[in-house]
């Protein structure tokens, strides 16, 4: 009896052991949710590049990576600065790390690395910028209002910090590097410039993962990967380590609009995790009190266990995918609707629907799938944009939705 009694002490003394240090998906949803309700407060007046609210989102990411003990690996300590002069016209590109100018932007990456044995490098990365008070690229109609980008992307930099966390005293042979990146609003600045100009040797790098906008995972929404065929490994990979069933839309192609394709187009395998976009997205209304930290932490969990498979793997084959965005037809009309990226179906599911605008006008709802424009069959988010591509401003047509069980018409005028 008192050799049984011994052995069960020893083995809870051993669990309790092992289990130390481990938190719970809701406990590591605390932690994320304090990182983003600064990163995402009226305080930082919407982390514009070049501002003082991006300056101040940026000493809390490098507060916060010293607390974890991160070693610097910027250019000056955890900082990388680089200027930006913008496009004075739309036939002309911004002048990445190009200066004096009395128009130049001053922005700043936020590098820092867990050194460990090995050669190889994973680089994690988040953009920590969003659009001030709004801008140009506001969906919102308005007053000028602090955009605070919870989800764009105070979510993917307090998944970044928790990842950082996670993985600080881990015994593992790889570096981890982890990049926060500013101007990724403005057209990937941030991330171009780090990929040009890097702190470490981009051939070490085995891949990078990036997360932008991953604040709103749920029961009705899937999880899209995006970058899945830039490596043979990556499919393979992720159904593995989803050991919470999460449900999951993978995308092949390496280039999208977030930071990852800096580093596809330096030929290094990517990954982007994406939770979809939604009625808050480039407005006001993006705040922190929105989003699902448990659903963020199970991201977080999920990204752990992807570099526990890279750091005991061979270096990653890189593969070129197509580029989906060069055949995106060019249209001038709009319906006024968030399309549901996430949806698998046929037809396009609407996400949300702007006021004053055709869809909204006409009687669409938040939920409808649009499977016809015109005598234009919507199979998908494609069919959907070679639809309207169809139409000019004043036309007027009837469109095909499924609500529910019915299958409803309605006329539009654009």
């Amino acid at each position: 009896m008192i050799r049984h009694t011994l052995l069960f002490i020893v083995s809870v003394s051993i669990l309790v052991s092992c289990n130390k240090g481990k938190k719970s998906v809701a406990e590591l949803g605390i932690s994320l949710k304090n990182d983003v309700t600064f990163l995402a407060s009226d305080e930082l007046e919407g982390r514009e590049i070049g501002t003082e609210g991006e300056k101040k989102a940026a000493a809390y990411i490098v507060d916060r990576f010293k607390e974890i003990g991160l070693t610097p690996a910027g250019t000056n300590n955890y900082l990388q600065e680089f200027e930006v002069t913008p496009a004075q016209n739309p036939h002309e590109q911004a002048k990445i790390g190009a200066g004096n100018d009395s128009l130049s932007i001053m922005g700043t990456n936020i590098v820092a690395m867990i050194d460990n044995p090995g050669e190889e490098i994973i680089i994690i990365g988040a953009h920590y910028d969003h659009l001030g008070y709004g801008g140009v690229s506001s969906l919102y109609r308005g007053d000028s209002l602090v955009h605070n980008g919870a989800d764009d992307n105070a979510s993917g930099v307090a998944v970044m910090i928790q990842l950082a966390e996670l993985l600080k005293n881990q015994q593992l042979q790889k570096d981890i590097l982890f990049i926060g990146f500013s101007g990724e609003e403005e057209g990937l600045w941030g991330s171009n410039y780090f990929s040009k100009n890097p702190t470490i040797d981009l051939s070490k790098v085995s891949a990078m993962i990036n997360m932008d906008m991953v604040g709103k995972l749920d029961e009705q929404k899937v999880l899209a990967i995006h970058g899945t065929g830039t490596s043979p490994s990556w499919e393979a990979m992720l159904n593995k380590v989803n050991s919470d069933s999460i449900p999951l839309l993978f995308r092949p192609s390496g280039v999208g609009p977030s930071d990852h394709t800096s580093f596809y187009l330096q030929d290094i395998p990517v990954l982007h995790f994406f939770t979809g976009q939604h009625e808050d997205y480039h407005k006001p209304t993006d705040d922190s009190e929105k989003l699902n930290y448990e659903g963020m932490a199970k991201i977080a969990l999920m990204i752990e266990r992807i570099v526990g498979e890279l750091n005991t793997a061979d270096k990653l084959t890189f593969t070129k995918t197509k580029d989906e965005s060069s055949d995106t037809p060019r249209f001038t009309v709009t319906l006024g609707v968030v399309p549901d990226y996430l949806y698998g179906g046929k037809g396009m599911r609407i996400d949300g629907i702007t006021d004053d605008k055709p869809a909204a006008v006409a009687g669409l709802q938040k939920g409808d799938v649009v499977t016809q424009l015109g005598d234009f069959v919507v199979d998908g988010m494609n069919g959907y944009m070679e639809a309207l591509s169809k139409f000019e401003k004043g036309a007027e047509t009837t469109v095909k939705v499924k609500r529910g069980d019915e299958e409803l018409t309605f006329p539009i005028k654009f």
